[in-house]
């Protein structure tokens, strides 16, 4: 797995993220065809191995992704900076929709939140009879939180959790890390502190030495799903059409459904009925 610089500031993150999947498409003849994706995607190194395999059946498009925050995917859509968003914060993806900034949306595979935390689970999260009791817990014995702070799909998730609990989160226990799903957990697994990720990430982290453990997952609050939604007057609406029908199509699928079973045992995604795709 790639390694995860925490440090890197935000802007630097994204110019680098922004050509991880992609060339420039200037000077071969290809079509760029701009992709903002959660970060989740690329952290678990899902997007490597989906890009290179649409561009070889699509040689026309080089497809260049920006991982970002679902919040900031959603923001370069808004602008046109970008063709296609992949997010996961189903609120926004409708009001996104909704003030015609989106074509469709089309959800096409999910996972689950989890928090994560030390193995020594200061707070009992473990013990946790819902998600909002979990956060009640770690807020009561203010054990360190790491919180994205980024306007995340993951984040917007966390806030709705700290609603649910009744609490507004303060204090020197809880972290604002400002940064992705990566550099969140690394930043927390060096604090020893809770956070909350997605399943897959957390997986592929704790492969390559994270000191953190899944304490608590449970029910609908918990549940990941992840959209494609090509932009309206899209730069490249061509590209982006193609890159929707490919991603929700048989190749994508299989490639989706077998991630990670190889290196960790069970996939990281699970696929979710979409145009006739069993």
């Amino acid at each position: 797995m790639r390694n995860h610089l925490w440090r890197l500031t935000a802007l630097a993150a994204t110019l680098l993220l922004f050509t991880a999947c992609g060339g420039t498409g200037e000077n071969d003849g290809t079509t760029p065809v701009r992709v903002a994706s959660t970060t989740s995607l690329y952290d678990t190194g899902l997007l490597d191995v989906l890009v290179p395999a649409f561009r070889a059946t699509h040689p026309r498009y080089d497809v260049q992704v920006v991982a970002v925050g679902t919040g900031e995917a959603l923001a370069l859509g808004r602008r046109k900076d970008a063709d296609l968003v992949l997010v996961h914060a189903p609120q926004r993806e409708e009001q996104f929709l909704a003030d015609g900034y989106g074509t469709r949306r089309t959800t096409f595979m999910r996972n689950d939140f989890v928090i994560s935390g030390p193995e020594s689970d200061p707070a009992d999260i473990a013990g946790a009879t819902s998600a909002a009791d979990a956060m009640r817990r770690i807020a009561s014995t203010q054990s360190e939180f790491a919180s994205r702070g980024d306007d995340s799909g993951t984040h917007i998730r966390e806030r709705m959790l700290w609603d649910a609990a009744g609490i507004m989160p303060a204090g020197d226990w809880y972290l604002d890390v400002g940064q992705g799903m990566g550099a969140t957990l690394l930043f927390a697994g060096e604090k020893q502190a809770y956070t909350l990720t997605d399943r897959a990430t957390l997986t592929t982290m704790r492969a390559s030495g994270l000191d953190l453990v899944e304490l608590y997952t449970d029910g609908d609050a918990m549940r990941n799903v992840y959209s494609v939604i090509p932009v309206t007057d899209a730069v490249q609406p061509d590209g982006a059409a193609a890159f929707e029908a490919w991603i929700l199509g048989p190749e994508a699928a299989d490639i989706i459904r077998d991630y990670g079973v190889e290196d960790y045992g069970s996939a990281l995604f699970t696929l979710l009925p979409t145009n006739g795709r069993p």
